[in-house]
């Protein structure tokens, strides 16, 4: 598989914090389509083989590979090669085996609240794939918190072949963790990480977490990187918008401001700007660019952290040895 780059555009700032709870209304971010196929309410089911229906005769071009068909998980998130089970997160982090994108990868279930609804639709001018999990609550089948979001796979390939943009909407993040995961009253435990992976393990694993992932309390409302709260790419709170152009995934800054914090695996030296075939590129944007990196960075001012990771700021530079995340 070839490896392509994800690029990242940023610069310092803080958020600013504002906190919505609409529940599927037209003030959310959630897509208001229909959809007409159902996953039955379960725990921890899936989907077979859908056809995605966008991208063209040969589909998507995700991290490299082409996909016409997708597996929607009840545990929010869809993975492209084969059903998954897995309920407690941090997929992401280490990799699924496959490539994956998860609006809120958490033990969602539906045996006691709406199930998952998915199919295509049209956005505007745009043919999409879309999955709602509206109304979804959490293991073992409790509906006292219920959470509300959505992935968007939408057709760009007026921009080139394969070409799409993943959204992820947020209306409403009551619940972060399921019973089975150490969660009570769905918090605490091993919390939500909401994000994508090309899905390989070790070094060879490139993903990206929205900030908060898998922090107790950090994505639902009213937290300090509420999901409802923020943006990327686009000026609706709860909407994350990412360009897929080539294979390669476009990592905007928050919409809000925030911290740009660069993690990748170990990729050799990348310049600013610049990338090599499987790196995580800081390109555009407006210098000084802030990242932490492991080992050695050249060029720029660098300041000592714990352990042999660096806090970085530079308008040129290059980078050595990055490790992963967001």
């Amino acid at each position: 598989m070839t490896r392509l780059l994800i690029s990242f555009f940023g610069v310092c700032a803080l958020y600013q914090l504002s906190v919505s709870a609409a529940l599927a209304g037209p003030a959310g971010a959630v897509r208001q389509v229909t959809l007409s196929n159902t996953l039955p309410g379960n725990d921890d089911g899936s989907t077979d083989a859908i056809p995605l229906r966008i991208g063209g005769e040969s589909g998507i071009n995700f991290f490299g590979q082409k996909f016409t068909r997708v597996y929607v998980n009840n545990n929010g998130n869809i993975t492209f090669e084969s059903a998954s089970e897995t309920y407690t997160p941090e997929g992401l982090k280490t990799g699924v085996g496959q490539p994956i994108i998860a609006p809120f990868f958490a033990d969602v279930d539906t045996r006691n609240s709406s199930p998952v609804m998915y199919g295509n639709a049209t956005i505007g001018s745009y043919q999409a794939f879309v999955v709602n999990y509206v109304g979804v609550g959490y293991y073992g089948e409790h509906n006292d918190k219920l959470n509300s979001f959505q992935i968007v796979l939408l057709d760009r390939s007026d921009t080139g072949p394969g070409n799409f943009d993943i959204e992820l909407n947020y209306n409403q993040i009551l619940w972060d963790t399921g019973d089975a995961s150490g969660g009570s009253n769905g918090l605490g435990g091993t919390s939500a990480e909401a994000g994508f992976s090309n899905g390989l393990t070790g070094d060879a694993n490139v993903y990206f977490r929205l900030p908060g992932s898998m922090v107790n309390g950090a994505l639902i409302d009213g937290g300090p990187n509420a999901l409802v709260s923020n943006s990327r790419n686009s000026t609706t709170p709860g909407r994350y918008v990412f360009e897929v152009r080539n294979g390669t995934v476009t990592i905007p800054p928050p919409s809000n401001g925030g911290p740009l914090t660069v993690t990748s695996v170990d990729l050799g030296t990348v310049a600013l700007g610049q990338g090599i075939s499987g790196a995580l590129v800081i390109a555009g944007g407006t210098p000084p660019y802030f990242f932490t990196a492991a080992r050695r960075i050249t060029g720029g001012n660098q300041r000592r952290r714990r352990g042999p990771d660096w806090r970085h700021s530079c308008t040129t530079g290059t980078l050595h040895r990055k490790t992963a995340g967001l």
